[in-house]
């Protein structure tokens, strides 16, 4: 079986995984597709810690394969999403309808692969760039099959936490402002959860000019090359700006952005010890910063619901895919993300 392996030095294509069969309460998946995410390659600078060897991905599309006994709302044949949210479904938080922190969820990674007779490790409870995986049933979930799976792939991560951030975290209204800081894959879905949140003027800035065209046409009314032009456009600020780059000097760029009783919400990943200042004084006027895992996200009702809208017209899929590689070509598509070249590179099986 194929897949990308990160061994603690590089990430390579190998050919020899193997995946045990499903236990009860588990999903196998044959992917069909697969986005590839910046977090994948924080993995691999070291951005985001992981032991290794991994199997890498968390954003993918497919077919299930074989279900596990207790296994009801999914079966072999149908199409899914899936979810990288590995939660229990009987904690506090759970049952509170906060996935997102279900304690269960964030705990040491799982080692369904093995390789050479040694176990691997599994990406995000998903390690989705490989041909099977084997996932908690509650990740996957059922998606319609006229819904490519190049684009359905994209809803499990990008989407979900770009979308999520702005109508679960934030929670923008109508007539809102909103800043969006980055226009990668997660600023595009935060420009296009605003404007489907209603917001009166979703400013992007990216220092690429090349991205405008496309961020306008994700909803961004405006375009800037930096974070100090907005004053000139909206002299009291914003009330929600979205970092979503991971650099600390953009995070205080948010917060300082912000008028009266607004929020930055922090979606990018600067490395683990990252520390970030800001004038204390600047929050008096109500104003929050707010951190957000996987968009405040609830998978099973989010992924339909996103479904739903992009089956309508109202939610961008197709439009994220800047470009499709078979799993082999892997680094050339991390190349093109590193490089910015790509909103999105989907790896195809």
């Amino acid at each position: 079986m194929r897949g990308v392996v990160y061994d603690g030095t590089r990430a390579r294509v190998v050919d020899d995984l193997r995946l045990r069969d499903p236990g009860p309460g588990e999903v196998r998946v044959a992917l069909a597709a697969a986005g590839l995410c910046h977090s994948d390659l924080s993995v691999v600078d070291g951005t985001i810690p992981f032991p290794v060897p991994v199997v890498l991905g968390h954003e993918g599309a497919g077919t299930v394969e074989a279900v596990g006994d207790g296994v009801t709302h999914v079966r072999p044949g149908d199409h899914v999403a899936l979810s990288t949210l590995a939660n229990c479904g009987t904690c506090a938080e759970c049952d509170r309808g906060r996935p997102t922190m279900c304690r269960a969820a964030i705990g040491r990674p799982g080692r369904p692969f093995s390789r050479g007779g040694r176990p691997v490790f599994q990406f995000a409870s998903n390690s989705a760039f490989a041909d099977r995986t084997l996932v908690r049933a509650v990740q996957a979930v059922r998606i319609p099959e006229d819904i490519p799976l190049t684009s359905a792939a994209l809803i499990g991560c990008g989407v979900l936490t770009g979308v999520g951030a702005v109508l679960n975290r934030a929670r923008v209204g109508q007539g809102d402002t909103v800043l969006v800081i980055g226009a990668g894959g997660i600023g595009l879905n935060v420009c296009q959860g605003a404007r489907i949140a209603g917001a009166s003027s979703i400013v992007a800035v990216d220092a690429n000019p090349a991205k405008e065209a496309v961020a306008r046409r994700f909803g961004a009314t405006d375009f800037l090359s930096s974070v100090r032009e907005l004053r000139d456009l909206l002299p009291m600020g914003v009330d929600h700006a979205f970092e979503c780059v991971g650099r600390v000097e953009l995070i205080r760029a948010a917060i300082d952005s912000l008028d009266r009783h607004g929020q930055a919400v922090l979606l990018g990943v600067p490395p683990a010890t990252a520390e970030a200042s800001f004038l204390v004084s600047s929050l008096y006027l109500d104003k929050s910063v707010l951190g957000c895992r996987y968009g405040s996200s609830r998978p099973q009702r989010d992924i339909a619901l996103y479904a739903r809208l992009y089956r309508e017209g109202r939610l961008l899929l197709d439009e994220l895919v800047t470009a499709t590689y078979p799993v082999e070509d892997y680094e050339k598509a991390a190349a093109d993300t590193r490089e910015g070249k790509v909103a999105r590179a989907v790896l195809t099986f």
